[in-house]
């Protein structure tokens, strides 16, 4: 019985064979063992030879072994990172950071975003990566909610970067209290009575860390401590406070927990008739490649991300390579970036 064309059954494909690194040798024209050694990254290879190698690597599309790679090296050569909220400044930069340093080491990275703070979720994030066969885990701005501290797989080396688990791995962050102080103290060094604070989610670890040191440093100024204002970090946040402070005849100083509430902020009053910085002085957090190019520019805190990449990935592989000097935590102390956006009340303002 003759079978109808459109029904034939497809004809079966032969498996993709990927090259292997005999290929890549002989089109080289180089050993085996130099692919291998050019694969497994080691520096015995002269540069003209390593880029003859990577060369027809490009050229077969040639993957490397990484099961077969980590037998010799003892590494799988890939790091992942787990954040929380992807979308901030911050943590977008920090991301970046850590994935420039550690293809700088060698290392590749594989991204885990979580959607919750929860302990049970960043396990889940953590199983996804170990089946991803990564060396080392950076986790970004954790803070558990449902927990006082997190336990992780003791086997696979950890890394917080600018968060809070209870303290009992290396971690690597920015000195939040004391960018927060500089910000108030220059404010309040320009003459105005207090400073009020446009804040960050009340669930972030940043945001809180740099409310509670905008509280400490008003009080042990002895200054007046407005009530704090949040936004979500957005300059649609930001505008939306911005409409209830201008109402406030009282409010000469604002400092905005990151630059992008503040730039929401400054429409907001623009729009109210009020000046920045002749009737508020605005300052935020981060300093944005924009930052300088507002109008006015806005005075903000400088935070080096690129640095907090590097030590992210270099207490890591301390981890993976058995290094222990004992340090665990390093610390980037941001810089406060003065700029026209702040200046000293009106005559008249604080009365």
């Amino acid at each position: 019985m003759a079978t109808d064309k459109g029904t034939r059954p497809p004809r079966s494909r032969a498996p993709r064979q990927w090259p292997s690194m005999a290929d890549v040798a002989r089109l080289a024209g180089v050993s085996s063992q130099t692919v291998s050694r050019v694969a497994n990254n080691r520096q015995n290879v002269d540069s003209a030879t390593r880029e003859k190698v990577l060369s027809a690597m490009q050229t077969l599309g040639y993957r490397p072994n990484t099961a077969a790679r980590a037998l010799v090296t003892g590494r799988f050569g890939a790091l992942g990172v787990v954040s929380f909220d992807v979308g901030a400044h911050g943590n977008a930069r920090t991301l970046g950071a850590i994935a420039d340093a550690a293809r700088e080491a060698g290392f590749s990275v594989n991204f885990m975003g979580v959607r919750t703070q929860t302990e049970a979720a960043v396990h889940h994030a953590f199983q996804h990566l170990l089946l991803q066969s990564v060396d080392g885990i950076v986790l970004v701005e954790s803070q558990m909610l449902d927990t006082p501290s997190l336990r992780l797989p003791p086997s696979m080396p950890v890394v917080v970067a600018d968060g809070d688990t209870g303290h009992e791995y290396p971690h690597v962050d920015f000195d939040q209290a004391h960018g927060s102080r500089s910000v108030v103290s220059h404010l309040l060094g320009l003459g105005h009575r207090t400073v009020w604070h446009l804040a960050g989610p009340a669930d972030s670890f940043a945001a809180r860390r740099r409310a509670e040191s905008w509280r400490r440093t008003l009080v042990d100024a002895g200054a007046p401590v407005p009530p704090i204002v949040h936004g979500d970090w957005t300059a649609r946040s930001g505008y939306r406070a911005g409409i209830d402070l201008a109402r406030l005849p009282e409010v000469t100083a604002v400092f905005a927990a990151n630059d992008q509430m503040a730039l929401g902020l400054m429409r907001a009053l623009h729009e109210a008739g009020r000046s920045v910085p002749g009737h508020v002085s605005v300052a935020g957090f981060d300093d944005i490649a924009e930052a300088a190019y507002l109008v006015p520019p806005l005075t903000t805190v400088h935070q080096d991300f690129e640095v907090v990449g590097k030590h992210c990935v270099a207490l890591l592989l301390d981890q993976i390579e058995g290094r222990t000097d004992g340090l665990r935590r390093r610390a980037v102390e941001p810089v406060l970036v003065v700029r026209s956006s702040t200046a000293p009340p009106r005559p008249g303002a604080l009365t």
